[in-house]
C-alpha cells in the first residue's frame, strides 16, 4: 500500500481532456453489471476519480446510475488540480453530486464504486499495481473499482473491474458502426496491458483470437456490425476463451473475460 501525505493528494494532474458522452459506453455496464453492489449498499457513493477539465462526466454519471440503479445514489468527483474542482462547482448538486479535491487515496472516502477513467494512462506501467491497491484499500466492504481508458469519443475503450482482492475481469468496448476491426482495440488497452501486446502475452493472444474470427466472420457484414460482432464473439468463446456470457453488452459491442486469462506474464 502507497502511503499518503497528510494533506496532500495522492498522484499527479492528468491531461483533463473529456468529451460529454465520452463515458456512456462504461457508464451503462457500471449500471448493469456493477448496479447490485450500489442496490445492497448502506451508502451508496460512487466516487469519479479525475473527471477532467470540466465536471459533464460526473453529472452524466451521477443521473444514468441513479436513472438505471437507485435515485439517491451518490456522485463525488475527485480531482487533483484544484482549479479544475473550483471550475466543477457550477454543475454541483448537493448532496447527490459534489467535487473535491483528491487522488488515489480517495480523499477519505470510503465508497462503494470507483470510476477512475483516463487516469493512469501517463503513468509508467510499474505504477498500476500500487494505484490500484490504494484505491481498492479505500472501498467500503464489497466495494468495486473500474479503472480504465477510451478514445476521445469513446468510440474504443477497455477497462478492468477490480475488488478489494485484485483485478477480475477485463472489458473491451467498441462502438460497432465504426469498428474496423478488433485489432483496434489494442489502442485503448488499460494501462495494466497496452504495452503487453507482443507475441506471447496473453492479450496479444486474445485480441489476434479476436481479428482471426472477424476476419472469418465477413460473409456476416452484408446483416450489419453488429451481427459480424456477435458471430465474432461466439466464436472465440467457443474456441475455448474465457468470455463472460452476456448476449446483451455483445449486442452493445462489449465483451469481458476473465482476468486471470488476460494477466501478463
Amino acid at each position: 500500500m502507497v502511503a499518503v501525505p497528510a494533506g496532500r493528494p495522492l498522484g499527479v494532474v492528468t491531461r483533463g481532456t473529456t468529451n460529454p458522452n465520452r463515458l456512456r459506453r462504461v457508464d451503462n455496464w457500471i449500471a448493469t453489471t456493477c448496479g447490485d453492489v450500489l442496490r445492497t449498499a448502506t451508502d451508496p457513493l460512487v466516487v469519479d476519480l479525475g473527471y477532467g477539465a470540466t465536471g459533464v462526466t460526473a453529472v452524466e454519471l451521477r443521473s444514468r446510475l441513479a436513472h438505471a440503479v437507485r435515485p439517491d445514489v451518490r456522485v463525488v468527483g475527485l480531482e487533483i488540480d484544484p482549479v479544475r474542482v473550483a471550475a466543477a462547482q457550477p454543475v454541483a448538486d448537493p448532496p447527490r453530486l459534489t467535487f473535491a479535491r483528491g487522488g488515489f487515496e480517495l480523499a477519505g472516502l470510503r465508497p462503494a464504486l470507483v470510476r477512475a477513467f483516463n487516469v493512469l494512462r501517463q503513468y509508467d506501467e510499474g505504477a498500476v499495481a500500487d494505484a490500484w491497491a490504494t484505491m481498492t484499500g479505500a472501498l467500503a466492504p464489497g466495494g468495486l473499482l473500474v479503472e480504465g481508458t477510451c478514445d476521445e469519443l469513446g468510440r474504443l475503450g477497455g477497462w478492468v473491474l477490480l475488488d478489494e482482492g485484485g483485478p477480475r475481469t477485463l472489458t473491451l468496448g467498441a462502438r460497432l458502426a465504426t469498428l474496423e476491426s478488433p485489432a483496434r482495440l489494442a489502442e485503448r488497452l488499460p494501462k495494466a496491458l497496452i504495452h503487453r501486446n507482443v507475441a506471447g502475452e496473453p492479450i496479444h493472444a486474445l485480441l489476434q483470437a479476436l481479428e482471426n474470427a472477424w476476419r472469418a466472420a465477413a460473409p456476416y457484414a452484408p446483416f450489419g456490425p453488429r451481427h459480424r460482432w456477435l458471430r465474432t464473439v461466439t466464436a472465440v468463446r467457443d474456441g475455448g476463451w474465457p468470455l463472460a456470457y452476456q448476449p446483451r453488452c455483445w449486442r452493445q459491442g462489449l465483451v469481458t473475460v476473465d482476468w486471470a486469462a488476460v494477466a501478463p506474464r
